[in-house]
């Protein structure tokens, strides 16, 4: 471990794997077993309207803020190796907000689309939009589009970014397209079918749930994908959540125990949860 002024550079797992960190990471590192971590993690991004309204700013200064935090998050979880990161960008809800925001917030995807893409495709992360994309502007939905295309063969890290997505709508969708398949046919539908025709179809289930500023809600998020997640709810606002709060998120993840509805042998079946001390994947 060699010291500077502001950051200590840790050789993680002997390979450097995150470059230059704080002392503060470095500490929380050495704690997190990297043989253990969780192959998807998904984030509800939230705060940003509070983090600006905080500042006396207006709230688009919040959603601009948080694109730090955003592409930070994708840096570390690949550079993590983790199979696959999936973050709550627009839901199908949020065309309720102001359309100065709205269009503000389309404006702000592609301006990081266009800057972040190059390195997105350089570290051989794999690009992949969820949502009902079709229902998004034009010029929003060609440069997804793009964006697929290029990083389709990449081999790394899947980046999902869902936009004007809904949990409901994502399971109606796949009824939907279930059904058009079977062409009237009446056999009982099996869970592996129906999660065929998710959104999310080839991309496993999340280990992790991330939410940040503290509320104490799923928001139609990943309703089918997230019934056995682990769920790690933060005060921190999005904006403020950094390399440190995401390994901390990691850290609590491997202390827990997941069963699946299982116990363990020498359990008793009423007995109570007990803390978890490996988490497997």
């Amino acid at each position: 471990m060699r010291q500077t002024k502001h950051h200590t550079t840790l050789e993680v797992a002997g390979s450097g794997l995150l470059g230059s960190v704080t002392s503060e990471e470095a500490r929380l590192l050495e704690g997190l077993d990297l043989s253990r971590l969780p192959r998807h993690v998904a984030i509800i991004m939230d705060g940003n309207g509070r983090w600006a309204q905080r500042r006396h700013l207006p709230r688009v200064a919040g959603h601009r803020a948080g694109v730090t935090s955003a592409r930070m998050a994708i840096e570390t979880c690949a550079r993590l190796k983790l199979e696959a990161l999936t973050l709550y960008a627009f839901s199908v809800e949020n065309w309720r907000r102001p359309k100065a925001e709205i269009e503000f917030l389309m404006r702000l995807l592609r301006e990081y689309l266009r800057k972040e893409l190059p390195v997105i495709h350089r570290n051989n992360i794999r690009f992949r939009a969820i949502g009902r994309a079709e229902e998004l502007p034009l010029a929003v939905q060609n440069d997804i589009r793009e964006a697929m295309e290029l990083t389709a063969h990449n081999t790394g890290m899947l980046l999902a970014v869902a936009l004007n997505y809904g949990g409901r709508a994502e399971i109606l969708d796949a009824v939907n397209a279930l059904l058009k398949e079977r062409n009237g046919g009446h056999a009982p539908v099996k869970e592996s079918e129906l999660a065929h025709h998710l959104y999310t179809s080839g991309i496993p289930d999340p280990d992790l749930l991330v939410r940040t500023s503290g509320e104490m809600r799923v928001s139609n998020f990943l309703l089918w994908q997230i019934a056995y997640s682990e769920i790690y709810v933060t005060e921190t606002l999005w904006p403020d959540f950094n390399r440190a709060r995401l390994l901390e998120a990691f850290i609590e993840f491997q202390r827990r125990e997941r069963r699946y509805g299982g116990i363990r042998e020498g359990d008793s079946e009423d007995s109570p949860e007990k803390p978890a001390r490996a988490a497997g994947h």
